[in-house]
């Protein structure tokens, strides 16, 4: 076989020990993004034709097993584009007759090489801007001179739409590489704000305005702007996500204000590897906005997952992406990891219960799953990299301290959980308890020389105690505030 031509396994992007269904669903996926009628993308027809030749050998395993043996011997870790590293809490497990926790701190970054030799993916990016009647004023004011702003901002090549909603959508400015900047500002600046609040109208005017040039080497992404409710619409929002994610579209949600529901967003833009930013004064929107621009031209891979496959007596309980923007990943299987950026590895940490029936044999496996990246200025699928998590045995607890990035970020991320518990005590009415876990974190916050942040939980604590309710930005304050602490925990070292 060539050395310059990757087999059909790397073409579809699966391991050699991948089962029928893994093969099947790698194809579908490659087909959907590449598909001839849905892709114009130069070279892509011919990539999707290669796909196509590789699951007819593949699919049939008559034509598999004659084709295997053409092959050479496998590198166990093949995957040229991303590398990774595994810290654990613990260097080994004990045998115990309760549950144990087990924290697992996934690293994974680019190859210097290859960070060094592709090209920076340009944008196909849209804008999808609330503009119902509690917009106007500074806020609107402040939206519209940053949009024309990242007009300006924009490369030759980057492909930016506008889409304007209240109880309709509105296409400002449709997706195209911008030849009249002009008239795209002065689009712009004609949006008046009027109507209710339907964010369903303007993702789905969104998705369209990005499907029109989707393209496998562009950063596909919408940016979603809101400071109010949607009501009734919320299922139908979270099933787009879910078309976004398959099409590996991002969506980012920038909530303005106190009044927008951050657990809504969150979970939107979750559904693609995505977070939530809040945005507490209008004067901010610029700085939000300018930031995640800059993040998307940063972006190495846009979609980084991790297929898990169950293991009988362990459990994922939960899953944190910790940098390059803090947020809580769904622990359904793919987990959507988010995005690597090319100077900012992606840190993942993973909370896994361990029964007693688990620890059978000296070496338990702990996790075994497929992790894999869709390398933006790459179309081929790269290899994915098989994650077989093992640990040792033993009768006595290991006396090794836990490494020092996996107690930054339990640490960091311990705060973000105890505001959790705050907030889920309020919510069931519990004023007193909220108030107690608040002053708690705030006393957390002070040892760690959080000061500024632990004021502003003692001041919610006093008034879940005195009023019974949160001050009118105080929950949001609490949980991004704490949100923010977990990139502290991870920039210090890279693999």
């Amino acid at each position: 076989m060539s050395a310059s031509k990757p087999d059909l396994y790397s073409v579809l992007g699966v391991l050699r020990d991948a089962t029928q269904e893994e093969i099947k669903r790698a194809y579908l996926d490659a087909a959907q993004r590449l598909h001839p009628d849905k892709n114009v993308a130069a070279g892509e027809t011919e990539l999707f034709l290669d796909i196509q030749q590789a699951y007819e050998v593949l699919s049939n395993p008559k034509r598999r097993s004659q084709y295997d043996l053409t092959l050479p011997a496998e590198v166990a870790d093949k995957n040229q584009f991303i590398r990774h590293k595994v810290l654990y809490s613990r260097s080994s497990l004990v045998q115990l007759k309760e549950d144990q926790l087990l924290y697992v701190l996934l690293e994974i970054e680019p190859t210097q090489k290859q960070s060094a030799s592709l090209p920076t993916p340009p944008l196909n990016l849209c804008l999808v801007l609330d503009r119902s009647t509690s917009m106007q004023g500074e806020k609107m004011d402040t939206l519209k001179a940053t949009a024309v702003q990242l007009i300006r901002n924009l490369r030759p090549q980057d492909v930016l739409s506008i889409v304007a909603f209240s109880d309709r959508a509105e296409v400002i400015v449709p997706a195209a590489i911008s030849l009249d900047k002009r008239k795209q500002e002065s689009s712009v600046q004609m949006i008046q704000p009027s109507g209710g609040t339907e964010i369903f109208q303007g993702l789905e005017a969104g998705l369209k305005e990005v499907r029109r040039t989707l393209d496998p080497s562009r950063v596909n992404h919408i940016i979603l702007l809101t400071d109010g409710n949607t009501y009734g619409d919320e299922q139908a929002c979270l099933k787009l996500a879910e078309q976004a994610a398959a099409l590996n579209v991002g969506i980012t949600g920038m909530g303005i204000g106190h009044e927008w529901n951050d657990i809504f967003l969150d979970a939107i833009a979750g559904r693609t590897g995505g977070s939530s930013v809040y945005i507490s004064q209008p004067r901010d929107i610029e700085r939000f906005l300018i930031e995640k621009f800059k993040a998307l031209t940063s972006i190495y891979a846009d979609e980084v997952t991790l297929e898990l496959r169950e293991l009988e007596h362990i459990r994922l309980n939960f899953a944190f992406r910790i940098q390059p923007e803090g947020s809580q990943v769904e622990s359904k299987s793919p987990l959507r990891l988010g995005p690597i950026l090319r100077d900012t590895p992606l840190h993942v940490l993973l909370e896994l219960i361990l029964s007693p029936d688990a620890l059978t044999s000296n070496t338990v496996p702990v996790l075994d799953g497929l992790l894999k990246a869709s390398i933006t200025s790459n179309p081929i699928p790269s290899s994915p990299i098989r994650l077989r998590l093992t640990r040792d045995l033993h009768q006595d607890p290991s006396a090794d301290a836990p490494p020092t990035q996996i107690l930054k970020a339990l640490s960091r991320l311990t705060l973000y959980r105890m505001q959790e518990r705050a907030q889920a005590a309020a919510k069931d009415g519990q004023f007193d308890v909220a108030a107690r876990q608040l002053q708690n974190l705030a006393t957390h916050l002070l040892s760690q020389g959080e000061n500024s942040v632990a004021k502003t939980a003692l001041l919610e604590a006093q008034s879940l105690e005195n009023m019974q309710t949160w001050s009118e930005s105080g929950s949001k304050d609490i949980k991004y505030k704490t949100r923010a602490l977990l990139l502290g925990s991870g920039k210090e070292k890279k693999l």
